[in-house]
């Protein structure tokens, strides 16, 4: 996690903490997404590359994408995204495991050049 930036450090020892538990559940991150023009979010290449190795990485460690849906705008407050996305990890662990995965190094290139700016918040399980 140390390569992205805004990283809370008190968040991931939690993670870490959580994980090394005898309680170490699913969790469903909620990923709010701003694209770089270079990505030409929804259609372009670059932003479809991305998505695949995500999906791949996300395989990797027993997670995968809930749902995505298009942001159409911001009705309160001033967050300006285009997506968000619910991903769902089988454990805390999981969640921590996409650093060193081996798609990792390949989502984190693609990240960088298509991710202008991202928000991800912890929050409870997901239930259908």
């Amino acid at each position: 996690m140390a390569d992205l930036p805004n990283v809370h450090h008190k968040q991931i020892a939690e993670f870490k903490r959580i994980a090394a538990s005898d309680n170490d559940t699913s969790v469903l991150m909620l990923n709010l997404n701003r694209y770089t023009a270079d990505a030409s979010y929804p259609d372009g290449d670059l932003y479809n590359e991305y998505m695949a190795v995500l999906s791949a990485l996300l395989k990797e460690v027993g997670g995968k994408v809930l749902w995505r849906t298009h942001v159409h705008g911001c009705v309160v407050g001033e967050q300006d995204i285009h997506e968000a996305l619910g991903i769902w990890y089988p454990t805390h662990q999981a969640f921590l495991d996409v650093m060193t995965a081996p798609s990792s190094k390949k989502n984190m290139e693609l990240r960088s050049l298509a991710v202008e700016h991202a928000d991800l918040h912890h929050c409870n399980d997901y239930t259908a």
